[in-house]
């Protein structure tokens, strides 16, 4: 990959977000976070969003993934065959909301707990200023508003098969980041997220008498067992500076005060580092289960499926983000971080072309902007999102600037 012409100085490159689209992507950042949808479910955020692009003279939108939309902005100021794509995605969780805000969902038990709406919003913010400005640069930008990076069937695999990224040369993503400071962009060059796989679990004991408990198995303690067994993976038979998490986060089994249960059932999720572990986490998570029912008379069934790899940096993409970020934000807001142990669907963008995941800091304790993603009471600092957006042109405009695709064989 040619590496992309870097600024000499801020003013080189910094762009000038106009205040109306700025104050217009806060107000479809909170539309967004009234009206929440879940992943393969977004009919209105679809509807919304190609409302709020159509209002922007963009006229060229194209469905996709589902319930997703991707619009080109070609640039006009100069010659260029490069084409960089932008990926926002725009699904909600099922949580049921406590944040307190006064734009708190209205869809009962669905909340955007992990900022897609603010990702959703900034990618429209690009989209508008590069519109208004296609004699400041050449080349095209992509940007893939995507559903379901949340649930499967994930929107970021059918991005790919789709053939959204056949025809660009590279892809940049931004995710909002409560650890981080707000308004500054955390990035690494490598693997930066986790594999994500998902486990379901069916224990089969047999139902007695709750006070003679013996003459059955039972099924809920078996099931119990296992997962007492299954921390012992990651505690004892995983190196620390090996990423490896095996989380159980669903138990269902027994409906009575008076009789142990006959079935159980579990499921939960495994992330890994790197292509070895995950192989054998999922032997392990076989073989202790496997070895838990036949060491307490039960039987188990044991369903794996295969999630999304783990994004990896290209570092040229990562040098282009910290430039992008230093030129339109400044040098102190701009850090080299690593990566983290969520996943993220943007692995199928990584896989196929030179890609960077980066993160966006909206840690603020004054607005309350400290809880987790996926917590009840998430929130966002929505005065970071100008940086995001600031970062994303800035980045996407220095790479069209570059004389060679990436992607070019």
């Amino acid at each position: 990959m040619s590496k992309p012409d870097l600024p000499s100085s801020a003013s080189d490159t910094a762009p000038d977000i106009d205040a109306g689209i700025l104050d217009r992507m806060i107000e479809i950042r909170r539309h967004l976070h009234r009206h929440p949808e879940l992943s393969n479910r977004e009919v209105g955020t679809q509807r919304y969003l190609r409302e709020m692009l159509g209002r922007e003279g963009i006229a060229e939108i194209r469905d996709v993934a589902g319930y997703g939309l991707a619009v080109d902005i070609v640039g006009t100021g100069r010659p260029s065959n490069r084409k960089v794509a932008i990926r926002a995605d725009i699904d909600a969780l099922p949580i049921e909301e406590e944040s307190g805000v006064d734009f708190a969902s209205e869809n009962p038990g669905v909340m955007h707990a992990c900022g897609h709406d603010a990702h959703a919003a900034m990618g429209f913010a690009v989209a508008a200023h590069l519109n208004r400005s296609r004699d400041s640069f050449g080349g095209t930008v992509r940007l893939i508003f995507q559903p379901a990076e949340e649930d499967e069937p994930s929107g970021g695999k059918r991005v790919v098969e789709e053939g959204l990224l056949d025809d660009v040369d590279a892809a940049i993503c931004v995710h909002v980041d409560p650890y981080t400071p707000s308004g500054k962009v955390a990035v690494g060059s490598g693997p930066y997220t986790l594999a994500c796989d998902t486990f379901d679990v069916l224990v089969t004991g047999s139902a007695a008498h709750a006070a003679k408990p013996y003459e059955g198995v039972d099924a809920l303690a078996v099931a119990c067992a296992m997962v007492s067994e299954l921390q012992k993976i990651v505690s004892r038979e995983t190196d620390p500076y090996d990423p490896l998490v095996i989380s159980v986060t669903a138990i269902n089994g027994g409906n009575a005060y008076n009789v142990t249960a006959g079935k159980v059932a579990f499921k939960g999720t495994i992330r890994s580092g790197n292509d070895s572990t995950r192989e054998r986490a999922w032997r392990r998570l076989r073989e202790v289960l496997e070895g838990v029912a036949s060491s307490h008379g039960a039987s188990v069934q044991v369903d794996l499926h295969r999630g999304e790899p783990g994004v990896v940096n290209d570092a040229e993409m990562t040098e282009l983000i910290i430039a992008g970020a230093k030129a339109s934000i400044g040098a102190d807001n701009a850090l080299n971080m690593p990566g983290w142990s969520i996943a993220d669907d943007f692995a199928y963008y990584s896989e196929k072309r030179p890609s960077v995941y980066f993160r966006l800091g909206i840690r603020n304790e004054e607005v309350g902007s400290v809880y987790p993603l996926h917590h009840a009471r998430f929130r966002v600092d929505e005065a970071a999102l100008k940086n995001g957006a600031l970062t994303l042109v800035s980045a996407a405009t220095m790479f069209l600037a570059g004389q060679e695709g990436p992607g070019a064989s």
